[in-house]
């Protein structure tokens, strides 16, 4: 049986690396299509002798969704800080970028906390709200793929939006779920305020410590042992109550940045070639791991979604509302913003891994039998499909203002010719 799971996990693997060329090529997103797979994979057993419910509760025993959850979590928050560089010259995009990706997220999570509340009539605003924060966030490990060959200044606007994005709406949802399990609201506030100023400073301690340690290590095997080391952190962290995906977060971004950060006094802690050698190399495994996790994770979940939750009227016309409300509130945020060049900005805002991440991590205190999980897949779904024709539509607009510029000046030139001609 064992040689069965390992040559169907290497198949997945290899699929996945191909529709992500797919993706590349045809700007569809390859998260469908991972779904997609785990969705036949449950139909093909479904007509089989192998027992659908037997798989079934093996994932629920080894709670396996949870799992790769929390290591994606972990590493689409590494990965994105890793991505992140800090430059005086990109500030203006960076702080709006951060401005556009705050304020959706704030005014999504609390307008589509309301439409859950009302659509289900039986939970409060609060708890609302912890299953709208998944919903209101871009999924950046969507977006930065499908991104890739827009013009330069526009890639990066998307790719610092969704990251952004990705790591105030997880801080966000932590935040009402601490907010929901107190008592006291004022005082859960302070806890968490309180909490955040410890986790940064402990976080920006142990990020400069790990780097002039690791940078000293001989050892030829090492990157493993930092994200263990990360990991690790992690654990201990949450075990303290401490927002820990920040810890992940500052190590990132000092590790993209250290030339920004080991500065002055600083500058001869570290030997910036070896720094560099870590980074690539750590950019490398995160991004190699990251892929691995996702693709198991979107298969695995279009393996155990009941279809029958998408066939549904009322799943239907609640993430119809929801995301008609997330895109008129993406257009009114990139008009007061950005003024220009917001029509294709409009489109991309698709809901993904980081959507489902969240979804599986909200605590069983919380978790609403009146709430479908249709809802998250038909937004996904919906979101990409959305981000999909946008791009495919801009792709035909450039492709056809380029063969009338061709023509303009190809007219404009043989008018020259014409006029230069001594026998006319």
């Amino acid at each position: 049986m064992e040689y069965y799971i390992i040559i169907a996990a290497s198949i997945i693997i290899i699929l996945s690396y191909l529709f992500n060329w797919i993706s590349k090529e045809t700007n569809f997103p390859s998260v469908l299509l991972l779904i997609a797979l785990g969705i036949g994979m449950q139909q093909l057993i479904s007509m089989t002798s192998i027992s659908y419910d037997r798989i079934m509760k093996t994932f629920s025993e080894i709670r396996v969704l949870e799992l790769l959850g929390t290591l994606g979590l972990i590493m689409i928050v590494l990965e994105a800080a890793l991505d992140l560089k800090i430059e005086r010259k990109k500030l203006p995009l960076i702080l709006k970028s951060l401005l556009i990706a705050f304020l959706g997220l704030i005014s999504c999570t609390f307008i589509t906390g309301y439409l859950i509340m009302v659509a289900t009539d039986k939970m409060s605003y609060t708890e609302a709200l912890i299953y709208a924060t998944p919903l209101s966030i871009l999924s950046s490990a969507i977006v930065i793929p499908s991104v890739a060959n827009l013009p330069e200044s526009q890639k990066e606007f998307h790719v610092y939006e969704s990251t952004f994005s990705d790591i105030l709406g997880i801080m966000l949802f932590y935040f009402l779920i601490n907010l929901a399990s107190s008592t006291n609201h004022a005082l859960a506030v302070g806890d968490f305020t309180v909490g955040l100023i410890i986790t940064i400073f402990v976080s920006g301690s142990l990020s400069f410590l790990l780097l002039y340690v690791f940078q000293k290590l001989e050892a030829k095997v090492k990157i493993f042992l930092m994200i263990s080391v990360l990991i690790l952190l992690f654990g201990l962290g949450k075990l303290l109550h401490l927002s820990s995906l920040i810890i992940i977060l500052i190590f990132g971004i000092i590790l993209s940045n250290h030339r920004v950060f080991f500065v002055g006094k600083l500058h001869n802690l570290i030997d910036r070639e070896t720094t560099d050698k870590i980074y690539d190399s750590f950019h490398m495994i995160t991004m190699e791991s990251a892929f691995v996790i996702r693709t198991f994770f979107f298969v695995i979940f279009g393996f155990t979604v009941a279809l029958a939750s998408i066939i549904n009227f009322k799943v239907a016309v609640i993430s119809a509302a929801i995301l008609i409300s997330i895109y008129l509130i993406r257009l009114l945020i990139l008009k007061i913003v950005m003024h220009r060049d917001i029509k294709l900005a409009t489109f991309i805002a698709p809901r993904g891994l980081i959507t489902l991440l969240l979804y599986y991590s909200i605590p069983l205190e919380f978790k609403s039998i009146h709430f479908n999980e249709g809802v998250l897949l038909f937004i996904i779904i919906i979101s990409s499909l959305v981000m999909t024709y946008g791009l495919i539509k801009m792709k035909h607009t450039d492709e056809a203002d380029m063969i009338e510029e061709s023509a303009i000046e190809n007219d404009q030139t043989e008018s020259e010719q014409s006029s230069d001609d001594p026998l006319l």
